[in-house]
């Protein structure tokens, strides 16, 4: 294994260079998989433009906009962190109005929020129709390892010491989940990118030695 520091506007075009020269003629699936600590949708964000600039238009989904509603997410309590683990998201939503329909053989037809925390009530977006060369950018934690159909898989990795200092106090409940994450899912492992950002300033490439 390899770890290589770069800078943060150099990830973003050597992860822009990687998805632009995938399928040109057919829609990417891509996961940004990190603790909000790990700033996933700041990454994510940042890949819009320069994926732009290379022919492939970027669409973007947070999946906090996909979330189960209230009722069942908070059944056992507000800070239950097996909760945050197992039931928080609407991964069933997110596959029925996103990925399926931007994989193979899909409509393209998808919808970009389902429900948020603000508003515990579906939010009734318009649906969009994603050019066939399209890169579907979606940001979140706990991505991987469920089974959701992504072509594309990138990992922000955090330590647990790093993630203790910078999660903030109100989200510190769910420090548990991350810990089980790394141990029964370890997406460090298959992940087709990995970064490591202990430290955000100094983010790390981690690639396999051939």
């Amino acid at each position: 294994m390899r770890v290589r520091p770069v800078s943060f506007a150099v990830l973003v075009e050597d992860l822009a260079d990687r998805l632009a020269s995938r399928e040109s003629d057919s829609r990417i699936r891509v996961a940004v998989d990190g603790a909000d600590a790990a700033g996933p949708g700041r990454l994510a964000d940042a890949l819009v433009d320069p994926l732009r600039v290379r022919g492939r238009p970027a669409v973007r989904i947070d999946t906090g906009d996909f979330l189960r509603p209230a009722s069942l997410r908070l059944e056992f309590g507000r800070n239950n962190p097996d909760s945050f683990y197992t039931g928080w998201f609407d991964e069933a939503g997110l596959i029925r109005e996103v990925l399926d329909p931007a994989g193979p053989g899909g409509t393209g037809r998808i919808v970009t929020r389902l429900r948020t925390a603000a508003v515990d009530r579906a939010v009734r977006e318009p649906y969009q129709t994603l050019p066939e060369n399209a890169v579907l950018l979606v940001s979140g934690p706990l991505l991987l390892g469920s089974g959701l159909p992504f072509d594309f898989t990138v990992h922000l990795a955090v330590s647990a010491a790093a993630l203790d200092r910078r999660t903030e106090p109100g989200e510190r409940w769910t420090l548990p989940a991350f810990a089980r994450y790394v141990d029964e899912v370890a997406p460090e492992t298959f992940a087709d990118v990995v970064v490591r950002l202990d430290d955000p300033r100094h983010p790390a490439l981690v690639t396999a030695l051939s």
